[in-house]
C-alpha cells in the first residue's frame, strides 16, 4: 500500500496512458487524473467530516449531477435555496472535495455551512481510500452506481467533450471499452469502486446508503423519499405535493432546459462544459454504442466481479 501523506512527492508512482497523451495515476490500486492527485492527497488527510455532513460519492457518470440535483433539493426544500438549481448547475451548489473543495480554486474550503447547517459535498475516491475518513464520523454518505455498459459508453461521450479532444483528437470507442475492462480509467478499477462503498453500505446501513441509477429512474418518488428519510430530512404525510415537485423539477427535462445546463461555457474546476453533463440520462443506451462480443465481455466480467461477491447487479 502507497503511504497516503508520501504520495504527492513520489516520483515513482505507476503512470499509464489511457486517452492520446493523457495519463493516470495509481494510488493504492486506482486510477486518478493526475491533475487531482494533490487535491485528492488533501482529502485524505485534510478532510474532517462533521456528523451533520452529506457525502454524495459515485464512480464518473453513473448518475452524479441528478443525484446532486435531488439530494440538494431534499435538504433546501424549506429554504430559499431550494430555486437556485435554476440558474446553478448542480455541481456548482454540491462541489467535488477533491476538484473544488481541496482542488486549485479552493472556493469552498473555508465555507462552513454553504447553503444550509447541512454541508453538502461530493466525491468519486474509492471508499478504500476514504474509510478512515469515514469512520472518524457520523457523516451520512449516498453512493450512487450504474450498469457497467452505460457508465463505459457515458464516460467515452464525457472525455470527447474535454477541451484536450482538440490536441490529443477523439477517443475512440475500441480503447476505451479497453481501458475499462483493465480497469486503467478515471477513477477505476470500475468493479473495485463499486463493490467498496457497496460492501460498506452492508457493514453501516445508517451511515452508508447506496442506489442505483437503474432503481431511481424506475420510481424516482419512492426512492426520493428514501433518501430524504435516510437523509434525515423526512416526508410528512401531507408533503406528497412536495415530493412530486423535487422529482419533477429535477427531472433530465426540466433540469437540462435551463440556461446554465446548456451553456458551452466552461466552469472554473474542469475542462468541459456545462452542457457535457446533460446529454441522454437513459438506462440501457449502451446497446448503441457496443456490438455483442463487447457486450458479453463486459457481463462475463460483472459475473465475475459482481456476481460472484453475490452482488447481482450490472447485466
Amino acid at each position: 500500500m502507497v503511504n497516503i501523506l508520501e504520495v504527492v512527492t513520489d516520483e515513482s508512482l505507476r503512470k499509464e496512458n489511457w486517452w492520446g497523451k493523457n495519463y493516470v495515476c495509481q494510488i493504492n490500486n486506482f486510477w486518478f487524473l493526475p491533475k487531482f492527485v494533490p487535491s485528492t492527497i488533501r482529502v485524505l488527510n485534510e478532510f474532517k467530516p462533521l456528523p451533520n455532513d452529506v457525502i454524495l460519492a459515485s464512480f464518473p457518470k453513473t448518475g452524479t449531477t441528478w443525484l446532486k440535483s435531488l439530494v440538494f433539493s431534499i435538504i433546501n426544500r424549506s429554504s430559499k435555496e431550494s430555486s437556485l438549481l435554476v440558474k446553478h448547475n448542480a455541481h456548482d451548489l454540491v462541489p467535488t472535495l477533491e476538484v473544488q473543495v481541496f482542488g486549485t480554486t479552493r472556493q469552498y474550503l473555508d465555507n462552513e455551512s454553504h447553503h444550509s447547517s447541512t454541508r453538502l459535498y461530493s466525491t468519486h475516491i474509492p471508499y478504500q481510500l476514504l474509510r478512515k475518513t469515514f469512520d472518524s464520523s457520523n457523516c451520512r454518505v449516498v453512493y450512487i452506481t450504474r450498469n457497467p455498459k452505460d457508465t463505459l459508453v457515458s464516460m467515452w461521450h464525457f472525455t470527447n467533450k474535454w477541451k484536450a479532444v482538440d490536441q490529443d483528437g477523439p477517443w475512440h470507442i475500441e480503447e476505451a471499452i479497453e481501458k475499462f475492462c483493465s480497469g486503467v480509467f478515471p477513477g477505476g478499477p470500475y468493479y473495485d469502486h463499486v463493490m467498496g462503498f457497496k460492501n460498506a453500505s452492508l457493514e453501516k446501513p445508517k451511515n452508508i446508503f447506496l442506489i442505483t441509477y437503474e432503481e431511481l429512474i424506475k420510481d424516482t418518488k419512492i426512492h426520493v423519499k428514501r433518501l430524504a428519510e435516510f437523509l434525515g430530512f423526512p416526508f410528512m404525510n401531507h408533503e406528497e405535493e412536495e415530493v412530486d415537485e423535487i422529482v419533477k423539477n429535477c427531472s433530465f427535462d426540466i433540469l437540462s432546459s435551463y440556461a446554465v445546463n446548456k451553456s458551452e461555457d466552461f466552469p472554473s474546476w474542469f475542462q468541459v462544459p456545462y452542457n457535457s453533463f446533460f446529454r441522454q440520462g437513459v438506462v440501457g443506451d449502451y446497446k448503441n454504442y457496443l456490438d455483442a462480443k463487447t457486450i458479453e465481455r463486459i457481463d462475463a466480467l460483472t459475473r465475475d466481479k459482481f456476481h460472484g461477491a453475490d452482488f447481482m447487479y450490472g447485466i
